[in-house]
């Protein structure tokens, strides 16, 4: 720090002029260097072909069995099926939800979830009892939620009979349209 003209610096050496034997040193550690590399790809290239380098043993690890109800419920929270899931729980336990009664005359068809509507779509086999799960709807709907969690429901859309298809036959009766005729 007392030189005028010097730089605050690291100081660099003057080169030295390698001998001989100094450059058959760093040839030869580069050549040590080159071949750990080497050897170590070829390490990871035979973990790779058995496993990845993981060994069976006592504790447990991703590549055990694992029990069918565990592996379900990890694909289907993998891949976000949780309320689809939930929903067809539901409709397998129709009865149970509306009522043994309700169960015999009206039965789930579909769910469909949308952006902002999430649809429970159900279909009942007289226009009573489309008109009565009409106005118990607001009820089912507060019940489903109880059960699948707030907002899983917003509208149940219900259907009235569907009867067969209309055939143009002998037995038809002229501007008769079917069983449906007195749904709307």
């Amino acid at each position: 720090m007392s030189g005028a003209g010097r730089s605050e610096g690291p100081e660099v050496p003057e080169p030295v002029e390698s001998s001989g034997v100094d450059l058959a040193r760093v040839a030869l550690r580069a050549a040590k260097e080159q071949a750990r590399a080497r050897g170590a790809a070829a390490q990871q290239k035979k973990q790779a072909r058995r496993g990845g380098g993981l060994r069976s043993g006592a504790r447990a690890d991703g590549r055990d069995p694992l029990p069918l109800g565990a592996a379900i419920n990890r694909l289907i929270t993998e891949r976000g099926w949780e309320t689809p899931a939930a929903v067809g729980g539901v409709m397998g336990r129709w009865s149970q939800i509306v009522g043994e009664d309700v169960a015999k005359h009206c039965v789930p068809q579909r769910y469909d979830e949308g952006e902002d509507e999430r649809v429970l779509t159900v279909q009942c086999d007289s226009t009573a009892w489309a008109t009565q799960l009409r106005l118990l709807a607001p009820r089912l709907v507060a019940r489903l939620n109880e059960d699948l969690g707030h907002g899983t429901v917003r509208v149940i859309k219900v259907l009235g009979p569907g009867g067969p298809p209309q055939r143009f036959g002998r037995l038809r009766a002229p501007g008769s349209k079917g069983p449906g005729d007195t749904y709307g």
